[in-house]
């Protein structure tokens, strides 16, 4: 397949099953998995007290420093047990260097898996790595559901969530290799437009282009019966029995990029399948 360098960002202990779902990913793409180790200090030095800053300031890297190291370790002992090609890489950095730290190492991987940004068990910095990557690396990522294990079967029936949006056809892109190998695919538009682009036909084009690439896909038009759209998708994609969701990243603020929007954020909070994210 066509996923040849992995990345997972780690910011804290106890996230073991995203280290697993990692390694799973990279075993059965016959990949390369970097591991980037990042200690986060979220002092702000501005709001000591005068003569403190630099004292405070160079206790919290300390710590920060402390946290990546260990980190490390963990994960060269947890990865010398596997038989993957892997590397691991430590740094520090202040809550405002973390985007481009991160950024510039996700823009040379071809794919990011990552546990749950939101909600119960997720970790404490998930928000702003997912982000980066996304935004600053502009590399797709793999949002895990929170079990390792999905990982494994992943991919046999993947449910596409099409818009005809800029990022939604990012996202099928990015997960072209998946898409081919899948046993079915399906293309679900909720209450398409009929005055949009593609007119009569929503999914038709789209359709065209991943089946001339081998890609077993076809269309399913949903009507919005729900609250929101990605209630209906998630509806859906119990339905069909689907094990992946491939869709577009929405940012609602161009003043600050990174931003994941409200259907992105509500998709992440309550998917139970892994889903792939691009923009």
């Amino acid at each position: 397949m066509g996923y040849k360098t992995i990345l997972t960002v780690v910011t804290q202990p106890g996230q073991t099953e995203q280290i697993d779902a990692a390694v799973a990913l990279a075993r059965r793409e016959d990949a390369h998995l970097e591991v980037f180790l990042l200690g986060v200090d979220h002092t702000q030095t501005g709001y000591y007290y005068a003569g403190a800053s630099a004292y405070v300031f160079q206790e919290s890297i300390d710590r920060a420093m402390a946290a990546a190291g260990a980190l490390e370790t963990e994960v060269r002992e947890r990865l010398a047990r596997e038989e993957i090609r892997w590397s691991a890489e430590s740094a520090v950095a202040q809550m405002g260097g973390v985007s481009g730290l991160i950024g510039s190492r996700a823009r040379f991987a071809d794919i990011a898996v990552q546990g749950r940004p939101y909600g119960e068990g997720a970790a404490a910095d998930a928000e702003a790595v997912v982000e980066a990557e996304m935004f600053e690396g502009c590399c797709p990522v793999l949002i895990l559901p929170g079990k390792s294990d999905a990982i494994k079967t992943m991919g046999r029936h993947i449910l596409i969530a099409w818009n005809q949006a800029d990022e939604a056809m990012a996202a099928v892109r990015r997960a072209l290799p998946m898409l081919k190998a899948a046993e079915r695919v399906e293309i679900a538009v909720v209450d398409p437009s009929p005055h949009s682009s593609e007119g009569s036909d929503p999914g038709g084009a789209l359709c065209q282009m991943l089946t001339r690439h081998g890609v077993r896909a076809e269309i399913a038009v949903l009507a919005k019966t729900l609250p929101t759209v990605t209630e209906v998708l998630n509806r859906r994609a119990t339905e069909i029995g689907a094990d992946m969701i491939v869709m577009g990243a929405y940012g609602h603020s161009r003043f600050r990029e990174a931003i994941l929007g409200g259907a992105t954020r509500y998709m992440l909070e309550r998917a139970t399948l892994p889903v792939l994210m691009a923009r």
